[in-house]
């Protein structure tokens, strides 16, 4: 195992637990502006959102490589 393979496995589960947490802190904040807020509809609003945002990091870090 590499040193990098070794370092993702220490951080592999604070990663996750840091994404969760920006998921829920914007659940929280849709909860608190729309009190009639569709919870089910959010989760995906924000889910795709993150995931935008992270295939655009990724697509800026890979191409930086270049």
């Amino acid at each position: 195992m590499t040193p990098l393979e070794k370092e993702l496995e220490k951080m592999q589960s604070s990663i996750k637990k840091e994404m969760g947490l920006i998921f829920k802190a914007n659940m929280h904040i849709f909860d608190w502006d729309l009190p009639e807020n569709d919870e089910q509809k959010t989760a995906k609003v924000i889910l795709d959102t993150m995931q935008t945002a992270l295939d655009t990091l990724k697509q800026e870090q890979l191409s930086s490589d270049e």
